[in-house]
């Protein structure tokens, strides 16, 4: 057996079986201490990598044809949490996730604005990269754009016909699934079963298809959109056939990691992994997807009219909330986003910066071993987040009544070292800076310290609107009065 990185003869092969898939014959893999929830397997099972402490993951990006929506939003902090997290484990990432900057709806929306189909590619880019920098998302190691890689395409495509896999009608060439042993492996149900109806999923067919269930390689080109030659006539690549082609030129066979939405499980990443399958190309060890968002308990979409992009909740809303919002979920739950729910999670965030302003000048300590120790478990339990959402705002607790007790050089030091730490990990921003209050604001506080001690509380409060008025909040403290800017 040989290797699939080097090359070179394996003398310990280790061969793992999915069901549906048949046997597949792999290098050693090496298991990490995180449990991950597996697709393909409906189980959570340990993430194993092809080497010791590097970590190869594919991430499906945007089609760039409009604002990103909240749903795009979840992902790609649900997958900017997990990645964060195995690089804080002292693992090396290599993280990949594509641009889809070809496909029916930017030309559909090129042609109502009268542009370039390019220029919208472009510009809606543009809008997917800066909402993921409001939101702290790390840019990709790899961005690859599908418009990069139509040559290696239309490589793969002839490969599939060669394997008498696809074929071509006269509207397209398309892969023929019933050659694909084990399809429908992502969806968790056999290719009879969703052609009868007896699952979750039905097929319905269309086009030139053999198949109610084949899907499309390559699309030949109308007149008025733009094309790719390839030996069976100028057109341009389906969509499912992008992904298959750049992580696997990218991040090689057997990448460790493929993940995305739910939604993508199927048909697109089971379209994606028969492709390789039908080549006999080691794809995706590990297959991981997140829930949906919801609005009002319904599944966000169009459809429904409860849709909302990511750029209306980064204009109204500190940015951070939708990262609090994701860790207090579960990756595969669903998760109601709303404007409350935003709302709460950035009154939660006013309790952190709080701290953080409240420890600016505690000094260095080694983090706290069991608070450390607790943040792994939880983290490599199937990235437990509402656990660590939990012990965050536990240790806000902690630390505050260790100040109060003016232990500020014992106890609080390891727990303030943690705290930021695992802050750090899930890529959560705190804002300790401290601030220069004009004296006027000071001076009110202080009456405001004043009128509390005489229990004068209406004097209170009315200092308290001022100081508000003016731009600040007021804070209670066993110190007194902590004025803040809002």
């Amino acid at each position: 057996e040989l290797s699939l990185r080097s090359g070179k003869k394996n003398p310990t092969p280790r061969r793992r079986k999915r069901s549906g898939e048949g046997v597949r014959c792999r290098t050693v893999r090496c298991p990490l201490m995180i449990r991950l929830y597996d697709t393909a397997l409906s189980a959570v099972t340990p993430l194993e990598t092809r080497e010791a402490g590097k970590v190869s993951m594919y991430v499906c990006g945007p089609t760039v044809y409009g604002p990103p929506h909240l749903g795009h939003g979840r992902f790609s902090l649900v997958f900017d949490i997990l990645r964060r997290y195995l690089i804080w484990s002292g693992n090396q990432v290599s993280y990949v996730s594509n641009i889809t900057d070809i496909d029916d709806k930017i030309l559909q929306r090129a042609n109502q604005e009268g542009r370039d189909w390019t220029e919208v590619a472009h510009e809606y880019e543009q809008v997917w990269y800066s909402a993921m920098d409001a939101l702290g998302v790390l840019r990709p190691d790899h961005d690859p754009h599908a418009t990069q890689y139509v040559e290696q395409m239309v490589q793969l495509i002839a490969d599939l016909i060669e394997q008498d896999a696809a074929y071509v009608t006269p509207d397209g060439v398309y892969l023929s699934v019933d050659r694909v042993p084990g399809y429908g492996l992502l969806a968790r149900q056999s290719l009879d079963e969703m052609l009868t109806g007896g699952g979750d999923r039905v097929i319905l067919g269309e086009g030139n298809k053999r198949h109610s269930a084949d899907f499309v390689l390559w699309k030949f080109a109308k007149p008025t959109e733009p094309a790719w030659p390839s030996p069976w006539g100028s057109g341009r690549p389906g969509w499912h056939t992008e992904c298959v082609v750049m992580s696997l030129d990218l991040l090689g066979d057997g990448f460790d990691l493929h993940g995305g939405g739910m939604d993508l499980a199927f048909p697109h990443h089971e379209n994606e992994r028969a492709q390789a399958v039908a080549i006999g190309r080691p794809f995706a060890g590990h297959w991981m997807h997140n829930g949906f968002v919801e609005v009002g308990g319904e599944k966000m979409s169009k459809s429904l009219n409860n849709f909302t992009t990511l750029v209306d909740l980064i204009a109204s809303h500190d940015p951070r909330a939708y990262r609090l919002v994701v860790l207090g979920s579960h990756y595969r739950s669903p998760v109601e986003v709303t404007d409350s729910t935003i709302t709460a999670a950035e009154n939660a965030l006013d309790r952190l910066d709080s701290l953080a302003r409240r420890v600016a000048e505690v000094a260095p300590a080694e983090p706290e071993p069991a608070a450390i120790a607790a943040f792994q478990q939880q983290m490599d339990n199937d990235l437990d987040t509402p656990a660590t959402y939990a012990q965050i705002f536990g240790l806000v607790t902690e630390i505050n009544r260790a100040l109060d007790a003016g232990d500020e050089q014992g106890s609080a030091g390891p727990l303030v070292a943690a705290w930021r730490q695992i802050l750090g990990a899930v890529g959560l921003e705190v804002f300790g800076q401290a601030q220069q209050v004009p004296a006027e604001i000071l001076a009110l506080a202080s009456q405001r310290d004043e009128a509390r001690a005489a229990k004068e509380w209406a004097l209170a409060d009315s200092l308290r609107d001022e100081i508000h008025a003016a731009g600040w909040v007021a804070e209670d403290s066993p110190t007194g009065t902590q004025v803040r800017q809002a």
